[in-house]
């Protein structure tokens, strides 16, 4: 199917359409229906949905056969060098950070800060903020002291990851 024939798939019934791509995604609770009208020009989709993004960004495609494909490159332009992790590798470090803020005490709609330049491993905070629930604000590392406070205060996190 070309781009127009999508496009007319979707013009025809978007409701339709997008329930069958909701089916590209592995869901805890599958949607039954794809936009809601919430009123005041305020939609939402996938309402009465659950979803799990480390699970379909992560577990799936070990499962599904790939634990060995790379599922991160990192190239830094200040060290020249270039790191690869496979899917597997991906699950073990998120995983491992994940118990790490459950043994702090981190559940299901806390709020975690991370507070990291960019290497994977400010990729695997966020993954493990999902895989447990919690919410996660990623804070740009060039923030002055006040201003970086200001964004913490306003966050009221439960925890705080940063690279040392």
């Amino acid at each position: 199917m070309g781009y127009h024939d999508t496009y007319k798939n979707w013009q025809d019934n978007p409701e339709a359409y997008w329930l069958e791509q909701s089916k590209a995604i592995d869901w805890v609770q599958a949607p039954t229906q794809a936009m809601f009208d919430k009123g005041n020009d305020l939609y939402e989709w996938f309402a009465d949905a659950k979803v799990n993004g480390c699970y379909n960004a992560v577990d799936r495609h070990v499962k599904n056969g790939r634990a060995d494909q790379v599922a991160i490159i990192h190239d830094s332009p200040i060290t020249g060098t270039q790191t690869k992790i496979t899917f597997a590798e991906l699950q073990t470090r998120v995983a491992s950070v994940a118990g790490a803020l459950k043994a702090n005490g981190v559940t299901k709609g806390d709020r975690v800060i991370i507070y990291m330049p960019m290497v994977p491993e400010a990729l695997e905070a966020m993954l493990a903020c999902a895989r447990i629930g919690a919410v996660h604000s990623v804070v740009f590392g060039g923030f002055a002291a006040n201003e970086l406070a200001v964004r913490i205060n306003d966050c009221t996190p439960k925890a705080i990851l940063a690279a040392s």
